[in-house]
């Protein structure tokens, strides 16, 4: 196995194991062998709180720093499961061992972001969903609004109980953003609709999504879904399997397929375009003070593929109002 698999895989000291790093220190890391940069080419590390294989939002942002990292030639590295108490030693870990970009996953990590790169004046921060902007600092963030807003405009499309559902993982800003565009989307094009939502208080209990979506079917009558919680929506998913007629709308991935026979449709995310845009920018020297937007127009937010629980003409209406989103006259 090459030194970057052996990274990007299971983190940069599965075998010693991450307790022992943060307890005996960070210092004598840089002297370990494989962890050198030998080939002299950048490098990026992604810092993430859950598995990167959740079929999610760890695997979208996963998948799109490979991609990203293959276009710009780029070595990466990856830490997945790292509690939130160790955020920033982690950070902190990759920027001892010379890495030129830590690509944080969403803006829950923005704390962690400000403080290490405080303390480590000239490294460099990609912070995904972020809103901070500073000579170290670049955002990257896909438009939450728009993103909301497509998953909304189906959901109120495909209804019809009249009840729609929506889990977040915690309150942050984005996923609040996500939240009122599916609203009101979904309003417009189903007046009189009712959104239930919920929180679950984290991204990676598959157990409790599948909880807050069975008491949604059950009590609420709900029949549409849309999540923005990572492993929580895939418990979600689950108990939505169990309750034929009722519809999911993915992201950040196209998760279905035009025979799944959940999922309508799922509204993408190309992190790709946003993180191989900060890589550039830390190879010309001009990193810093900057947010990276992703929408419609730009190829930054699309949508997937239908399944075929989803008729022509509700088909054809969405991709009208998929437009009208894209062009600013939805709402």
């Amino acid at each position: 196995m090459s030194n970057q698999n052996m990274l990007s895989r299971r983190g940069f000291l599965a075998a010693a194991g991450w307790g022992l790093l943060s307890v005996a220190g960070l210092g004598g890391l840089t002297g370990c062998d494989y962890l050198e940069n030998k080939s002299g080419k950048r490098r990026i590390a992604m810092v993430f709180d859950a598995p990167v294989n959740d079929g999610g939002w760890g695997s979208s942002c996963y998948e799109a720093m490979m991609e990203a990292a293959e276009q710009c030639g780029w070595e990466t590295a990856c830490s997945e499961n790292v509690a939130f108490s160790d955020w920033a030693a982690t950070m902190q870990a990759y920027i001892d061992m010379g890495y030129d970009l830590i690509y944080a996953p969403g803006n829950e990590y923005q704390d962690a972001v400000l403080q290490v790169s405080k303390d480590n004046p000239g490294s460099c921060f990609c912070l995904l969903n972020g809103t901070v902007e500073t000579d170290g600092i670049q955002s990257a963030m896909p438009d939450a609004t728009q993103i909301g807003q497509a998953a909304g405009a189906l959901a109120g499309l495909l209804s019809q109980t009249g009840k729609i559902g929506f889990i977040g993982g915690i309150e942050i800003d984005t996923t609040l953003l996500k939240l009122e565009g599916y609203t009101a989307a979904a309003q417009k094009v189903n007046p009189g609709i009712e959104v239930i939502s919920a929180y679950a208080g984290s991204f990676n209990d598959a157990a409790k999504g599948k909880e807050i979506a069975n008491s949604m079917l059950v009590s609420s009558n709900v029949d549409v879904m849309f999540g923005d919680a990572s492993v929580v929506d895939a418990g979600a998913r689950e108990a939505m399997a169990d309750h034929p007629g009722t519809y999911d709308i993915g992201q950040p991935n196209d998760l279905g397929g035009a025979d799944d026979p959940l999922v309508a449709n799922s509204v993408l995310t190309d992190n790709v375009v946003l993180i191989a845009e900060c890589m550039r920018d830390v190879e010309s020297g001009t990193y810093g003070n900057k947010t990276i937007l992703g929408n419609l127009g730009n190829g930054g937010v699309s949508v997937g593929t239908f399944s075929s629980i989803v008729p022509q003409d509700v088909r054809d209406e969405y991709l009208g109002y998929i437009e009208q989103i894209k062009d600013g006259t939805f709402l």
